[in-house]
C-alpha cells in the first residue's frame, strides 16, 4: 500500500498551525496514485475542512490528534441552508442535508477512516450553555464531524471520535458500510451529538462501537434532505455499549423514507433517558425488526431530552399538519432485561396501530432513581401529543394490534405514587399473554388492566 505522510506535504502538526491544506494535498496525490493510505503521525493536528476522494484511507496511528477548526467559514457546504427556528418545520429539526461538515465525501467509494487516533470535532467553539442540563448553539444545524455521502464499500474502524458539535458520524446513500469498533465521547449536555446515524443506508455493519452522547447513540434515518436515496435497509448492530440522553437506539424521528430488515443483538444500554426507540412521524414505514440479548438500564433527565425513561418505546403519530404517518409492524424483542423508571411503552393511533409485536423473554423492573418526576410518558414530536401525564406501567399499550407477550416478567423495585399496573392495555386488537407474571406497584392496584 502506497503511505502519504502529511508532513511530508507541509504539516506543522503543533495543534496551532492550520495543516488543513497539507492534509488535502496528501488525499488529493493519493487519489491521483490510484488510492492508498493518508497517515496522520501522533501528534497535534488543527485543520481545517477535509474532503476525502475515492479509494483512499486517512488513517490516524495512535497517538495522533485532528481536532476541527473553529472557523465555522473554513467549513465545506454540502447544503447551503442554515434551519432557523422561525421557518423549520414544526419538530422536524433537520430538513436538508448537513449545512457544515468537518471530514466530508461524496461519491468517495472504497474510502475509510481508520486508526487508533482521535479525530476532535471541537464542539465548546460552537455552542453556549442554556441551562445547566445542556448547551446548543445560535445556529442550527452546527457542524457535523464525518459525513459521508453516496459512497458505497466504506469502512470506519478503530478511531475514537469526540466532542462533536451535532451530529459525529452521519453515511448518508451509502452502501456497503462497515463501522467497527470506534468511540465516539461527546459530553452529555451538548445537544444534537448524535453518534452514529445511517441515513437511506443500505447493507450497514455497525460492531463493537462505545458511545456516551446528547442525543441518540445510533439512530437510522431517512431524511428528506437525502430522499434521492433509498430506504435504509439491511442493518446489523451488534456488541456495542451505549449512554445517551436521548435514545440510545433509535428508528426515526426522520423518516420519509422506508425502514427494513434491522437487527440488533448482544448490546448494553445504561443510564439512558430511553433505551430503544421506534420513532415514526413522516411517511416512511418500518417493518421487520429484531432486538436480542440486550440489557437496558434508564434514567430521566431534564424534559429537554426527549424521552421519559423509557427501556422501549414505539410510537407513531403525525408529526405535523404537513405530514401523513408511515406504519410500524413486525417488530420483535427477545432476551432483553430492563431497568428503569419507567416501562415499555406501545402507541400508535386508532387510525394507524402499531401491528404485529412480540415480546419474548422480556423482564422490565421499575425503579425510582433519579430526582425527576415519574407518571407521564414523552410521546413529542406530534402534532396531538407531547408530554402526558398517566401513571408508568411495566408494559403500557395503546392502539395497537396483534401484541404477544410470552414467558415474560413485569415488576417493581420501588413503590412510588406514579407507579400503577404491570401491564395497561387501551384498544389494543389481539392481545395474548402466555406465562406472563405480572405484578403491581402495590396492594391497592391491579396487576393488569385492559379497556
Amino acid at each position: 500500500m502506497k503511505v502519504f505522510n502529511v508532513r511530508e506535504y507541509g504539516a506543522v502538526c503543533d495543534g496551532v498551525a492550520d495543516d488543513g491544506a497539507a492534509i488535502q494535498k496528501a488525499v488529493d496525490e493519493c487519489y491521483s496514485a490510484g488510492g492508498g493510505r493518508v497517515l496522520l503521525e501522533s501528534g497535534e493536528y488543527y485543520s481545517h475542512s477535509i474532503s476525502l476522494k475515492p479509494n483512499v484511507e486517512l488513517h490516524l496511528e495512535k497517538g495522533a490528534h485532528l481536532k476541527a477548526s473553529a472557523d465555522i467559514e473554513s467549513y465545506i457546504r454540502p447544503c447551503e441552508t442554515i434551519n432557523d427556528p422561525k421557518t423549520a418545520l414544526v419538530g422536524n429539526p433537520v430538513t436538508g442535508k448537513p449545512s457544515f461538515a468537518f471530514i466530508y465525501a461524496y461519491g468517495a467509494h472504497g474510502c475509510a477512516i481508520t486508526g487508533e487516533g482521535v479525530i476532535d470535532g471541537n464542539c465548546y467553539a460552537f455552542v453556549e450553555r442554556k441551562s445547566r442540563y445542556y448547551v446548543t448553539g445560535n445556529f442550527y444545524p452546527r457542524p457535523t464531524v464525518i459525513y459521508l455521502e453516496n459512497s458505497d464499500h466504506i469502512t470506519v474502524k478503530d478511531i475514537t471520535v469526540k466532542d462533536a458539535p451535532f451530529w459525529t458520524l452521519h453515511p448518508a446513500g451509502c452502501d456497503d458500510v462497515l463501522i467497527s469498533h470506534i468511540r465516539i465521547l461527546n459530553p452529555l449536555d451538548v445537544a444534537n451529538s448524535d453518534g452514529i446515524d445511517p441515513d437511506h443506508c443500505s447493507n450497514v455493519r455497525i460492531i463493537g462501537c462505545h458511545i456516551t452522547c446528547a442525543d441518540d447513540c445510533i439512530c437510522l434515518k431517512a431524511s428528506k434532505g437525502n430522499s434521492e436515496y433509498g430506504p435504509c435497509e439491511n442493518i446489523i448492530i451488534n456488541a456495542c455499549t451505549l449512554t445517551s440522553t436521548s435514545a440510545a437506539i433509535k428508528i426515526g424521528t426522520e423518516g420519509v423514507g422506508d425502514f427494513r430488515n434491522v437487527l440488533v443483538s448482544d448490546c448494553h444500554i445504561s443510564n439512558s433517558n430511553r433505551g430503544i426507540s421506534i420513532q415514526i412521524r413522516d411517511g416512511g414505514n418500518v417493518e421487520n425488526v429484531s432486538f436480542s440479548n440486550i440489557m437496558i438500564s434508564t434514567r430521566r433527565f431534564c424534559p429537554d431530552w426527549w424521552g421519559s425513561a423509557e427501556p422501549i418505546a414505539i410510537t407513531a403519530f403525525r408529526r405535523d399538519e404537513n405530514t401523513l404517518c408511515g406504519s410500524v409492524k413486525n417488530i420483535r424483542f427477545h432476551n432483553i432485561i430492563c431497568r428503569g423508571e419507567n416501562g415499555v411503552l406501545v402507541h400508535g393511533t386508532k387510525d394507524n396501530p402499531i401491528k404485529d409485536v412480540v415480546f419474548e423473554n422480556v423482564r422490565v423492573i421499575l425503579d425510582k432513581t433519579s430526582k425527576w418526576d415519574c407518571g407521564l410518558y414523552d410521546l413529542r414530536p406530534a402534532i396531538d401529543y407531547g408530554l402526558t401525564d398517566s401513571k408508568n406501567s411495566c408494559f403500557y399499550l395503546k392502539n395497537a394490534e396483534n401484541v404477544t407477550i410470552e414467558k415474560s416478567y413485569a415488576g417493581y423495585e420501588t413503590v412510588c405514587e406514579d407507579y400503577a399496573y404491570g401491564l395497561y392495555a387501551e384498544n389494543v386488537k389481539d392481545l395474548s399473554m402466555q406465562r406472563f407474571e405480572c405484578s403491581s406497584a402495590g396492594e391497592e392496584y391491579e396487576n393488569i388492566k385492559i379497556i
